[in-house]
């Protein structure tokens, strides 16, 4: 069964809905004022579904994936890389042809995952996330061309 796709539509409570969810995601959620502060930026859009949700922003010809959460359970069903997908045909649609984002260097599923969807190494932020107990980890800020739907 394929669960549907569809764009966040904004509600009193899709701040903290997405904060929920990333909360279950990562190990430092965002919380739901700074769902809410990206949701009202220019440019910035999500795309949900039941067990996930990526949010992007698309400027101008260039786009970035600011985050993307599916819940633990429901990993490695294809949820993660549907969303990327459809986002990237989003951000297409709105005339973005680079896509970029950041992803922790230890983070193996996630860089598999944009592995997967095309994405290449185009630089390094020594030291970008903070880990519990102080340590800190690289981020590895990947890119794709968007100029035709992704595989």
């Amino acid at each position: 069964m394929t669960t549907s796709i569809a764009p966040v539509v904004r509600g009193p409570t899709t701040a903290a809905r997405l904060a929920d969810l990333h909360a279950q995601a990562f190990e430092s959620p965002w919380d739901a004022k700074a769902f809410d502060d990206l949701l009202d930026q220019s440019g910035v859009f999500a795309l949900e579904a039941a067990d996930g949700f990526i949010l992007m922003r698309a400027v101008a010809d260039e786009a970035e994936i600011l985050t993307l959460a599916v819940r633990p359970a429901a990993r490695q069903a294809g949820l993660g890389l549907r969303l990327v997908e459809q986002a990237s045909v989003d951000a297409m649609n709105r005339g973005a042809t680079r896509l970029f984002l950041e992803v922790a260097e230890d983070n193996v599923a996630a860089r598999a995952l944009y592995a997967r969807a095309g994405f290449a190494e185009a630089g390094r932020r020594a030291g970008y996330y903070g880990r519990r107990g102080g340590s800190r980890v690289d981020a590895l800020v990947l890119t794709k061309t968007l100029t035709q739907p992704l595989p």
